[in-house]
């Protein structure tokens, strides 16, 4: 079943599914709890848009390839081109905000990494984002003072603060915009706080972001 963007209320976004663009390490914690070191530089990545499924749904993770880690952020749709754009130009690109997995096959990443090779296939395979639907942007207010978590088997596994980011929302996308243009319907993920793990399947999901979304899903 193809991806569909949505609304919370389950509604159909008129914006076709584009390409998700990444930021890893814009969390401290998660630098520290992967043994990383702070880059001056962004690390931005793109998953295609064939990794995208609705995580209201049960979804698949291939677990014959490895670990497949999960990495809970804050989602941002854009509604809007944006080429080389401004910081304060930015907001008037987004639709809205959700929550999504940057699901990650750790073993083949880090395998990847020790080969000096990109890892692409770590990030980017079928059904690595899953994505809920998205709370309209005047619905949510500040984006930079939220609070999102995920818990798995009723375990708390990740708590995150948009306070607590490295770079901005606004900033995440106006650098990305230096080097590649976001189209309507591409997705923005703006990292992953400390708390990643493994996922197996039966494990059951709870997604939180603020007091305007949770979400209850599984892993098939």
């Amino acid at each position: 079943m193809s991806y569909q963007h949505k609304d919370i209320q389950g509604q159909a976004i008129n914006l076709t599914a584009g390409k998700v663009l990444c930021i890893g390490q814009n969390y401290q914690d998660h630098i520290a709890e992967m043994n990383s070191k702070t880059a001056p530089d962004a690390l931005f990545f793109i998953k295609p848009s064939t990794a995208l499924v609705d995580i209201h749904q049960p979804f698949s993770i291939p677990e014959q390839l490895g670990a497949v880690h999960n990495e809970t952020e804050l989602a941002v749709l854009i509604k809007a081109p944006l080429s080389k754009a401004a910081p304060e130009h930015v907001l008037d690109a987004v639709w809205g905000y959700g929550l999504a997995l940057d699901l990650t096959l750790r073993d083949q990443q880090k395998k990847l990494k020790e080969l000096g090779r990109p890892w692409e296939i770590a990030k980017g395979f079928d059904g690595a984002c899953p994505v809920s639907g998205f709370i309209a942007a005047a619905e949510l207010g500040d984006v930079q003072q939220l609070q999102f978590s995920l818990t798995v088997n009723r375990e708390l596994r990740q708590q995150g603060d948009t306070r607590m980011m490295i770079r901005s929302v606004t900033q995440i996308i106006s650098e990305m915009s230096q080097f590649f243009t976001l189209l309507p319907g591409d997705i923005v993920l703006t990292g992953t706080p400390a708390g990643v793990g493994p996922l197996y399947s039966g494990d059951q999901l709870e997604l939180t972001l603020a007091d305007k979304l949770r979400i209850k899903t599984s892993v098939r």
